[in-house]
């Protein structure tokens, strides 16, 4: 008999689920971990949790991809925080990737579903959780990575040592919602326009990156210059949405010394409009920053994790 797995959308060998707060991504995929067929849409955990519609959303996207009623799926992300679908207790640092898919939790379902858990830190730094990066990591780990510095820029950047496949600590910084919050409901709100945009090669980047590296430097007692600047004289484009920008970024690498020295190579993993601003900020720093594809690795990761746990199921 063949494997239900096997009998529609091609040759299905399991559907992974990247499930994040505000959006849902899915993939079906062969033994091979090649993508058969995807989906996305805005139905993120913040969307599905008030109702309880996990099952429904997940049920509607494998229906829209013909994916077979046996087909098992595995799952990283929000849906397995305290108020996504089922709670997936973090795995506290030092934590080995490899072995996430040990603290699997299966919520009750018509087909075979796995959520896989994030990673907290209790005693190898300050207090910090992650969900759902742990996943793209895992990725990086297997497909030779397994080392390194790595940065993973949002609206909360996570910064991750990993040392032959395991997470032996991190930090997260808000940068991406202070830039939010400040450039949208404080006083500089009156010197950005929702329109205006940071980019890497704008002067007032790299100048403001400089300031924030530069010893001494106060992020509270710079900002107020933003506004400032704009009262006292002729602001180019953009240019406070990129002093903002600047600041913010360059005062979280130098909140991050202690994970690099000059030299050093640091993988980043984000959107490419982040990765460029990051690239520039880092390079200006002395550190060597090294893209990689962020979708990728949360595909390999799920994958990996995935054979490992269809394995002894």
């Amino acid at each position: 008999m063949s494997d239900p797995a096997e009998t529609a959308a091609g040759t299905a060998y399991v559907a992974l689920a990247d499930w994040g707060t505000s959006n849902f991504r899915l993939w079906l995929v062969d033994r091979d971990g090649q993508v058969l067929g995807e989906c996305q849409s805005p139905d993120g955990m913040s969307a599905c949790a008030a109702d309880n519609r996990f099952a429904a959303v997940l049920e509607k996207n494998l229906a829209d991809l013909s994916a077979p009623a046996s087909l098992p799926v595995v799952i990283a992300g929000m849906a397995g925080a305290r108020a996504g679908w089922m709670e997936a207790a973090y795995v506290e640092t030092p934590a080995p990737l490899a072995h996430l898919q040990n603290h699997a939790v299966s919520p009750s379902a018509s087909r075979p579903v796995h959520i896989l858990p994030g990673l907290c830190q209790k005693v190898t730094g300050p207090f910090d959780v992650m969900r759902g990066e742990e996943t793209q990591l895992a990725g990086a780990a297997a497909t030779g990575h397994p080392t390194g510095l790595f940065c993973l820029p949002g609206t909360h950047s996570k910064w991750v040592d990993m040392r032959d496949g395991t997470v032996l600590r991190f930090r997260t910084s808000m940068t991406g919602e202070l830039y939010e919050l400040l450039s949208k409901q404080s006083i500089l709100r009156l010197s950005i326009a929702a329109t205006d945009r940071s980019t890497p090669d704008h002067p007032v980047f790299a100048e403001a990156v400089q300031q924030a590296l530069g010893e001494g430097f106060s992020l509270t007692a710079n900002l107020f210059s933003i506004r400032a600047a704009g009262l006292l004289s002729t602001p180019v484009e953009n240019e406070a949405a990129a002093r903002l920008s600047g600041f913010l970024i360059g005062a979280e690498i130098a909140a991050m010394r202690d994970f690099f020295t000059p030299g050093d190579a640091v993988h980043l993993i984000g959107s490419e409009s982040l990765n460029a601003l990051y690239t520039k900020a880092l390079a200006l720093a002395g550190a060597k920053p090294e893209t990689l594809d962020g979708s990728a690795l949360v595909r390999n990761g799920l994958f990996a994790a995935a054979r490992a746990l269809l394995a002894t199921h």
